[in-house]
């Protein structure tokens, strides 16, 4: 695709803004999902979970949270926060989520629907770095934070911001999420994301966007707009503060992806099938108790089963175990009938060949999966440490042709 260079100081260069885009356009994919384990491999694993569920449990680390699933049937052990599920319990209310939904935007024209065959690109989320070849890498910073933040705005194939580009750590942490929202509000008219830190946090971003759209919360509940991302914290625990934000933000009829976050051979088992297992569970337990609170809320299942390096303990991306995971995450939502969430991730220190291979190994599963929500679609490096802004450009290209792969001829 054509670029324009120009030259800067002792051989840098800085890709000239006026890339070549193609216009606004959500990708539908017309391929068949790409299934590489068997109808009774996917039992297996939806069994396994089921056992866990039974047998072991889910620590819940919030009463409230504890309340309401004892309300609903489930086996509550107050002193350990430990809660048991029943399949029958499970079956019940995923089988109350919807499998398709609409994401509204502050330009409708950018609304987003998640679910079916539907893909979403978001932007990098929640590194605590950035990076460009004029400035060198730096700790988070608002002004860095503000220009990701123009960037997901200006290309048309990132359709959303999935959370802050970086964190913007020069600002007050107890006030940090207003300027974030502020942000998000002035300088795009996309879909935007909400931090599950609590209830506070996500009850001003609520109103906050309810200014913005010009709406009241009762409207806002017909309306999902935002998006927040609850990871468990595995294996087998769903902390205080992600419970009480996701709590505001279902009650009020938005979106939560809940998102395991489990590495075999660090929080989860060592084996392929262990660490999926140990994901479908943690996945499953806290989508039913979403459905507990309030039924038909929009959610999706989210997926990131990874495996990291066996010398170092560092996180690997990019890797044919995070394909495969993400081959079969898909197979399991859609064994659900809910929308699926993964990766566009590397581990690679350096916007080089490497960076480039690993992310085309984590994206082309995620277009064979049917992947509805590509998070961490443009600018992520480092394993997740760095927001790399010559990778957002990168990755910009490679999502464009990702996007023409799934246009019908």
């Amino acid at each position: 695709m054509p670029r324009e260079h120009k030259r800067r100081g002792r051989g840098q260069s800085r890709i000239n803004a006026r890339i070549q885009q193609q216009p606004w356009k959500q990708p539908r994919n017309p391929y068949s999902p790409f299934e590489i384990a068997s109808a009774d491999q996917i039992e297996a694993l939806h069994q396994g979970s089921l056992r866990i569920l039974g047998e072991l449990g889910i620590a819940f680390l919030d009463d409230e949270a504890l309340d309401i699933l004892k309300e609903h049937g489930a086996e509550v052990d107050r002193s350990t926060k430990m809660v048991k599920f029943s399949p029958e319990l499970i079956e019940e209310y995923i089988a109350k989520a919807p499998s398709q939904f609409t994401l509204h935007a502050r330009n409708p024209q950018h609304n987003l629907e998640v679910g079916q065959n539907w893909t979403l690109y978001s932007m990098v989320a929640s590194t605590p770095n950035c990076s460009d070849l004029d400035h060198g890498r730096r700790p988070g910073n608002f002004k860095d934070y503000q220009n990701l933040i123009r960037l997901a705005q200006h290309f048309n194939v990132i359709h959303m911001t999935g959370g802050y580009p970086v964190e913007p750590i020069d600002l007050p942490a107890n006030t940090r999420h207003l300027d974030c929202a502020f942000t998000h509000l002035t300088m795009t008219d996309k879909v935007f994301h909400a931090y599950s830190l609590g209830k506070q946090r996500v009850a001003d971003s609520i109103d906050m966007l309810c200014i913005g759209l010009g709406l009241t919360r009762e409207q806002l509940k017909k309306q999902p707009s935002l998006i927040s991302i609850i990871n468990t914290s595995s294996p087998l625990r769903l902390d205080g503060v992600m419970i009480q934000g996701m709590l505001e933000m279902i009650r009020n009829g938005q979106c939560v992806c809940v998102t395991p976050f489990t590495l075999s051979g660090a929080m989860a088992p060592v084996t392929l099938a262990g660490a999926l297992s140990l994901q479908n569970a943690e996945a499953l337990a806290t989508l039913a108790f979403s459905q507990m609170v309030a039924p038909g809320a929009p959610v999706i299942y989210g997926g990131f089963t990874s495996n990291v390096d066996m010398k170092s303990g560092a996180p690997a991306f990019g890797t044919p175990e995070l394909a495969k995971s993400t081959l079969i995450g898909g197979q399991l939502a859609r064994r659900y009938g809910l929308p699926y969430r993964a990766s566009n991730v590397n581990a690679c220190n350096a916007v080089d060949t490497q960076a480039g291979y690993e992310s085309m190994m984590s994206l082309w599963p995620t277009i064979q999966s049917h992947c509805n929500f590509v998070k961490h679609a443009a600018g992520w490096l480092e394993g997740g440490l760095c927001a790399s802004f010559e990778k957002v450009i990168v990755d910009v290209e490679l999502l464009q042709m990702m996007s023409a792969f799934m246009e019908e001829s």
